[in-house]
């Protein structure tokens, strides 16, 4: 495309060929968890891609080029330097390549890379949203905006815990995305299967997302498609006992200042402390159920795609 951009040969290759590509982001690698258990869950994701049949493209930006389709050397590399490579959304990409540095690209930053690519599935974990007290703060994630902007279909655990759930999908109603639970009629938070709040839709099976996508594209409709994914049962914890950690790792960050886009990994880092290590263990799981069921969809799609044609 441009010296600004790296589709990798087995990506660019795969889609050429109307073969099933997954997505994945590389915020987890480098700000979700600790090496070397953030390198071993990334290759171990990719590992459920490949064995479903689809082709994964880990997105992050290394040394100022954004790469879609990142190698096992550079999923490694992003993992040993940690926390200390830079946290990519959108705005943030002009300047990260221009310094030719590297950054890891969140879920706004990885759809618009699928857009660049062409690329129509997307797993991660969970969305960014509306914070608590983001009425006051004005502090929302600009997933939102993207998931607006972007034709993505976009695999989570529905949005993350700390958020403001109900404000989330206000915005998300408000940008007209619409949010089709997988097998529910609940949004998911996260870390457990329920939230008190309505989905949209619920569809059961990955072939119906799949047509709800591809008619979505055919009406000329911009914008993606938020599928969420409940954590599964034996992963999921208890609602109550992460929500007063997560009230308790809100106070804290709010005694330091921390906020913007330092806030959210602060609170899941803290959250994994106060759980001791059962937070991240659930993050875990649900990412690697998130990748299974956007290779179904992918490869739905690209069934629909030869009809197409």
């Amino acid at each position: 495309m441009n010296t600004c951009v790296r589709i990798s040969e087995y990506v660019s290759k795969a889609l050429k060929e109307n073969r099933p590509v997954v997505a994945l982001e590389s915020t987890i690698i480098s700000h979700g968890m600790p090496y070397p258990q953030n390198v071993q869950t990334a290759n171990t994701v990719e590992q459920i891609v490949r064995d479903a049949g689809c082709v994964p493209a880990t997105v992050a930006i290394i040394g100022g080029v954004l790469v879609i389709g990142c190698s096992l050397e550079e999923i490694e590399y992003l993992g040993r330097k940690g926390t200390s490579v830079t946290k990519v959304s959108r705005r943030d990409m002009p300047v990260v390549i221009a310094q030719k540095a590297d950054g890891a690209t969140t879920v706004a930053g990885t759809m618009y890379a699928c857009k660049l690519a062409g690329i129509s599935v997307f797993a991660t974990g969970g969305i960014g949203g509306a914070h608590r007290n983001s009425d006051r703060t004005m502090d929302i994630s600009a997933d939102l905006d993207e998931l607006q902007q972007s034709d993505v279909a976009v695999v989570c655990a529905g949005a993350k815990s700390i958020l403001d759930i109900g404000l989330t999908l206000e915005c998300l109603e408000t940008r007209g995305v619409p949010v089709i639970g997988y097998r529910t009629e609940e949004m998911p938070a996260f870390y457990t299967r329920e939230s008190g709040y309505k989905v949209d839709y619920k569809l059961d099976s990955a072939a119906e997302i799949a047509k709800a996508y591809v008619a979505k594209r055919q009406l000329g409709l911009q914008g993606g498609m938020l599928i969420v994914n409940p954590i599964p049962s034996e992963y999921a914890m208890n609602g109550k006992y992460i929500d007063e950690n997560i009230r308790r790792a809100l106070t804290e960050a709010d005694e330091l200042g921390i906020s913007g886009k330092n806030i959210t990994p602060f609170l899941l880092d803290k959250i994994q402390k106060l759980t001791g290590g059962k937070s991240l263990a659930a993050n875990i799981q649900l990412v690697y159920n998130n990748a299974r069921l956007a290779c179904a969809i992918a490869k739905e799609i690209c069934v629909l795609n030869k009809t197409e044609k």
